[in-house]
């Protein structure tokens, strides 16, 4: 909201009314008192005056009320004035009454009752009257460059609320509320901001056909994807526009308004409806903390980033190997959080010489490792890579960890380290036993978070189909059955966050990811929020199943047994903390020593012999002939 200059006082402006005021409270007070003889009492009103501008004045500049913006006064604002109103009537009140009580000066003590109430009223009554201004001038204000389009609003709730508000504070937006839809039976028919609410979620098309409705705005942050699913299938066949709010997970931390509205895309669909948020775990692993995450400018890294920065750490170390990315990942933490000490370090998680000089340096308390290389086909093709990254990056990690007395450390780990077919999930299960056996070692908080494909992140699925739809397709899938496990990126972070503050050492944490969904699925979905029809504008190609790849993944093996904790979409595998192979330290290192001498079929037999029912070996190369 603009606020207009009329309605910006000054805080002298203010100081010299509260200066007016207190002087005609005190009078008023005197005056209004009938039955009392004001001039006989004037020695008391001329101290009374005189105490009170002292008193009132500083405790008001104590509680706050000159550093103000009042043409934004709100609930918070009110109850301040009360308190401080309050306080320096209570300190005025005292030491008037030590007066009377000891003769100094006479006067009616329902004289202070009433100056109370006039100061309430006048303190109050003004600052108010700052933002009536600042209000009526915003609705009288004409709508800048396009006529307003009339929206419908989805969700009655406090973010639907706050949307509407801000469309009626900002006429330039061009956006004129003309009703809610909630399917709370209290609101029906009752009206929010002026706004009537005109009917459930499923009026939708009635409501539609029957009012000029140019756009609908999905207010609902806390919905799941069947009902944005519902609302954008509705507005798409009857050719309205809509938008939509984030998610909740995504608006951790931030504000709700107009301002951060977007098109609904793929991860609106897929949207869950937020599990129970537990802060106070959260806070007391994370507050006051010297942070570091690994891969830090990656897209998991960066989401971990920036939800920690709201928990108040005491630092946060960015460490990445790719300087554009810590980069940009910089630029939006510090201007998101311009007060959080942000550490940036460019470094190599292979190189041990800077990884122990690094811990030595900035002792980190908690430490959260997602830097790995991910791709499964690229790691087919690059094994010693993957190697050392994935497996050795990660020991020298937790061993640099571990020397630097770090308190608390997190392995990202993924769905194919489950049965790994590939090498890329064959090096996350050893990673992820290089961190159960350093926990249980040294008796650290050492823990792994296991989950399945998030959505949008760096080379997944959704970027690249929509690479194929911006091109005119076709949308290469390998088979038409193939399933997986989706998450958003904040929801994953997030329960990434509660699963590490249960850590005590030494556990396998597995996230709820609901029900797979089907790639071909989810193609089609991207096809026709990008405005067009699968089949008719974009092709869907099958290329075929790759060998060795899985029609679905398994977040533990078959049989496991899986414990609930205290967060309903976590979970806790007891069978594979303890399935730690005599002698991991011996066959990481020879591990380590085939992939510097180039040895890929020794790797791969000795990744099959290390792990339990991997069969990376008993499948010949993924070819490259599909991403997905």
């Amino acid at each position: 909201m603009k606020v207009s200059p009329q309605a910006q006082i000054h805080n002298r402006y203010l100081i010299l009314f509260d200066i007016f005021l207190t002087i005609a409270s005190v009078v008023g007070a005197f005056a209004l008192r009938l039955d009392v003889n004001f001039y006989s009492y004037l020695k008391a009103v001329y101290w009374m005056v005189g105490i009170s501008l002292v008193v009132k004045l500083s405790i008001y500049y104590f509680f706050g009320l000159y550093r103000r913006l009042w043409a934004y006064a709100s609930i918070n604002e009110l109850l301040l004035i009360v308190m401080a109103v309050t306080a320096a009537s209570i300190a005025f009140s005292a030491i008037m009454m030590t007066l009377l009580v000891t003769r100094l000066l006479t006067f009616p003590r329902m004289v202070l009752l009433i100056d109370w109430l006039l100061s309430l009223t006048g303190v109050g009554g003004f600052r108010f009257s700052l933002r009536l201004i600042s209000e009526t001038r915003s609705a009288n204000a004409k709508p800048q460059a396009r006529k307003a389009g009339k929206v419908l609003v989805i969700g009655a709730g406090d973010a639907g609320a706050l949307v509407v508000r801000e469309m009626q504070r900002n006429p330039q937006l061009g956006l004129h509320p003309i009703g809610y839809l909630d399917d709370d039976p209290a609101k029906l028919k009752h009206q929010i901001h002026g706004v009537p609410v005109i009917g459930k979620l499923t009026d939708l098309g009635r409501a539609l056909n029957s009012r000029p409705v140019s756009e609908v705005i999905i207010a609902i942050p806390s919905t799941d994807g069947k009902i944005i699913r519902m609302v954008t299938d509705i507005c798409r066949l009857k050719g309205v526009p809509f938008r939509t709010m984030p998610g909740l997970y995504e608006l951790l931390g931030g504000k709700v308004s107009v301002n951060r509205l977007r098109e609904v895309d793929i991860t609106d669909l897929l949207r869950r409806e937020p599990a129970q948020i537990q802060n106070e775990l959260i806070g007391a692993a994370l507050t006051g903390k010297r942070i570091l995450v690994t891969g830090a400018g990656g897209s998991i890294g960066r989401e971990i980033c920036r939800q920690i920065a709201r928990w108040g750490p005491q630092m946060l170390i960015l460490l990445g190997h790719g300087e554009n990315s810590i980069f940009e990942a910089l630029l939006e933490l510090q201007e998101n959080f311009p007060a959080l000490p942000i550490q940036p370090v460019i470094a190599d998680i292979r190189d041990v010489p800077r990884l122990t000089s690094i811990f030595n340096s900035f002792h980190p308390q908690v430490v959260f490792h997602t830097a790995a290389h991910k791709h499964v086909p690229l790691m087919e093709s690059n094994i010693e890579e993957a190697i050392s990254n994935n497996v050795i990056g990660t020991r020298n990690v937790c061993q640099a960890a571990t020397a630097a007395d770090t308190e608390r450390l997190v392995l990202i780990s993924t769905d194919k380290a489950v049965r790994p077919a590939n090498v890329m999930g064959a090096t996350k299960r050893i990673a992820e036993m290089i961190v159960l056996e350093t926990a249980h070692r040294t008796g650290r908080a050492f823990s792994v978070v296991r989950f399945g494909n998030v959505l949008g992140s760096r080379g997944s699925v959704v970027p690249l189909f929509k690479r194929q739809i911006a091109h005119g397709g076709p949308i290469t899938i390998t088979h038409p059955d193939m399933k997986r496990y989706f998450m958003t990126i904040p929801e994953a972070v997030y329960l990434v966050l509660q699963a590490s503050a249960m850590g005590q050492g030494g556990e396998v944490f597995l996230l709820n990811m609901g029900q797979q969904v089907r790639i071909l699925d989810l193609a089609e979905d991207l096809i026709r929020l990008s405005g067009l029809e699968p089949g008719k504008d974009i092709e869907i190609v099958f290329t075929g199943i790759r060998p060795g790849e899985k029609l679905s993944e398994d977040l533990w093996e078959e049989g496991t047994e899986y414990q609930k904790t205290t967060h309903p979409d976590i979970f806790r595998v007891e069978a594979e903390e303890s399935n730690i192979p005599a002698g991991l330290s011996r066959t990481v290192d020879e591990l380590n020593h085939l992939s510097l001498e180039g040895e890929t079929s020794a790797i791969i037999s000795l990744l099959d012999e290390t792990i339990p029912e991997g069969s990376v070996r008993s499948n010949p190369p993924l070819e490259l002939n599909s991403l997905v």
